[in-house]
């Protein structure tokens, strides 16, 4: 089982066996590098605890500790020991990124946790004379013989749906996540999982001015907490708003110059690079770029080895190349993720808005209308694309519309493909509450711990680089949920407090940028040098999919009938996983 997650730690590793409970770890050193190893026990032997991850204030709890012979300068040391003086409740005296382990002896008793939004993963499950074995990967329980490989349908219905599988669910039946914010205490033979941590806003600001210092504080104190490393330090820079000033408050915070990365693609209509530049030379940072050049052949075969969970988000790619060109200069390195679900970044929640008020209009027949003009099928970034897309959602009912908006492949059309006695089982994501605040609480449940975080985590740690999220701070997530609506938007553009608060810090050209995202020309790929990969995994006689709906959906995209892109990339990943992972 270590073997197979040496990536995520192959500085050094161990095996022990405390009485009824195995604890294995592979560590990266980033702290306290000479006496930093797992797994850690208390003075006594009897609590001992493995870990993955980062505790930005193990400082402060070295500090609250008295009494304790505590190993070491560095975080995992503190934490046999907080339980034995706080129990359970040591969870919420943690700040930082991680998922845990911890035996305690005297009670046969074993805790699974994971931090708050799910920035490290954990899976567990029963084996079948219930032994109850957990690892960071899925790929490290398939080590284990006991456990089976037979995919869940309806996990993987949920994943066609929106592109990555939600909750609890793996892919593999019998398999499961333990949430984020979750807590699993084994003992006796059973089981039993409970939530300790939820988003709540925080209090709020009198004036918009307040609100903005916060934001500015609150944001600058986030960053400069993830700056603590014993190894090379730099930044992802994608040349959006977020990583902009991700890094201009680490040029702040020291003298050295910040080691930066961006990725670029040879389409213009996908490169950042020239944004990316700009910052680059306000903050003087080193900067290194990667072309990204697709050798599909070589690359997804790659990628679908480090997902052990379906997972359908195209920009897994670019992050799993960039990651691996800045492991070659630097262990850790900070991200702009989190700002848009903090900051209310993202353009569908301005749509939700203004479907609203289309929504009095003949929306349904607007939408196919649209899609008679030229152009209106053929590219998912074009404006006659996305705005037939917008009227489909505003003609459904107000419920479903953000579920509509979320979707990759509608029931009917997962009905088609299914080539198994399953039929579509998933139901749309649940109808935000009213306002901003509303979606973002729906994403930070959904989206962010089943697509985003994932996609960080493995693909940086597939190349044992260590991701940290200051946007996703427990903290500045909920100021971020506390904003006014009216410092979330204005009218289709987002992050209003984020942007206004660090205006003057920022090149012009980055500042008054609207949102890109992350896009990958998929598109093109797919009528070019993925195309014959996408036959051939598609097509293949062990498919899970009817032969007719694939060659359809192939068809329109070759012949540009239709942009597929995204939806034969989702394809093509979970037909890889199945490949790879349940063979």
């Amino acid at each position: 089982m270590r073997a197979a997650i040496r990536h995520r730690g192959p500085d050094e590793g161990a095996t022990e066996v405390h009485g009824r409970c195995a604890l294995g770890s592979q560590r990266l050193r980033v702290l306290d590098l000479e006496t930093g190893r797992q797994p850690v026990a208390s003075e006594s032997g009897a609590i001992v605890a493995v870990f993955n991850g980062e505790l930005y204030n193990y400082r402060e709890l070295r500090r609250s500790l008295s009494g304790h012979e505590v190993r070491g300068t560095g975080d995992t040391p503190v934490l046999p020991h907080l339980y034995e003086e706080h129990g359970l409740g040591f969870l919420e005296r943690l700040h930082g990124m991680f998922a845990l382990a911890l035996w305690d002896g005297p009670r046969e008793r074993l805790v699974l946790a994971r931090d708050r939004l799910g920035k490290k993963p954990l899976v567990w499950t029963r084996l079948p004379d219930g032994t109850l074995a957990f690892a960071s990967e899925l790929k490290a329980l398939l080590r284990l013989p006991e456990v089976g490989r037979e995919p869940d349908l309806a996990a993987l219905d949920a994943y066609l749906a929106l592109g990555y599988v939600p909750g609890s669910a793996t892919g593999i039946l019998g398999i499961q996540r333990l949430l984020p914010g979750h807590v699993l205490v084994a003992a006796n033979g059973t089981e039993r999982v409970e939530r300790w941590w939820q988003p709540e806003p925080a209090a709020p600001s009198a004036t918009e001015a307040e609100w903005l210092e916060r934001v500015r504080d609150t944001v600058g104190e986030a960053v400069r907490r993830r700056l603590a490393a014993d190894v090379p330090l730099g930044a992802l820079l994608s040349g959006g708003i977020d990583s902009s000033i991700v890094v201009a408050l680490m040029a702040q915070a020291g003298p050295e110059p910040v080691r930066t990365f961006t990725v670029g693609f040879a389409d213009a209509g996908y490169d950042e690079r020239v944004y990316a530049r700009a910052v680059a030379e306000r903050f003087g940072t080193r900067h290194e770029e990667v072309l990204l050049e697709p050798d599909a052949a070589e690359v997804l075969p790659r990628l679908a080895d480090a997902f052990d969970e379906p997972l359908g988000d195209e920009a897994a790619l670019p992050l799993f190349l960039v990651c691996e060109a800045a492991r070659s200069h630097v262990t850790v390195a900070l991200t702009g993720d989190g700002g848009d679900e903090s900051f209310a970044g993202y353009e569908r929640y301005a749509a939700m808005r203004l479907a609203a008020r289309a929504a009095r209009l003949p929306a349904g027949t607007m939408a196919g209308a649209v899609r008679t003009l030229p152009g209106a099928r053929g590219e998912r970034r074009s404006s006659l694309f996305r705005a037939a897309r917008f009227l489909d959602v505003a003609a459904a009912p107000v419920q479903e519309r953000y579920g509509r908006l979320m979707e990759v492949f509608p029931a009917e059309l997962r009905a088609e493909l299914w080539d198994v006695e399953a039929r579509p089982t998933w139901q749309l994501l649940p109808s935000p509450a009213p306002g901003v605040t509303g979606l973002q609480l729906v994403d930070v449940a959904t989206y962010l711990p089943g697509d985003l975080l994932p996609k960080a985590d493995i693909a940086s740690m597939a190349h044992s680089l260590e991701l940290r999220s200051p946007l996703l701070d427990h903290e500045v997530l909920a100021l971020g949920l506390a904003l006014p609506d009216a410092l979330k938007l204005k009218g289709r553009e987002g992050k209003q407090a984020l942007r206004r608060a660090f205006a003057g810090l920022l090149p012009s050209e980055v500042a008054e940028r609207g949102k890109a995202g992350f896009g990958v020309p998929l598109a093109s790929w797919f009528r070019g040098e993925l195309r014959d990969l996408a036959g051939d995994v598609l097509l293949a006689d062990d498919s899970l999919f009817r032969r007719g709906p694939v060659e359809r959906l192939l068809a329109e995209h070759a012949g540009s009938e239709a942009d597929h892109g995204h939806r034969l990339w989702c394809l093509v990943m979970l037909s890889l996983w199945r490949r790879v992972h349940l063979a």
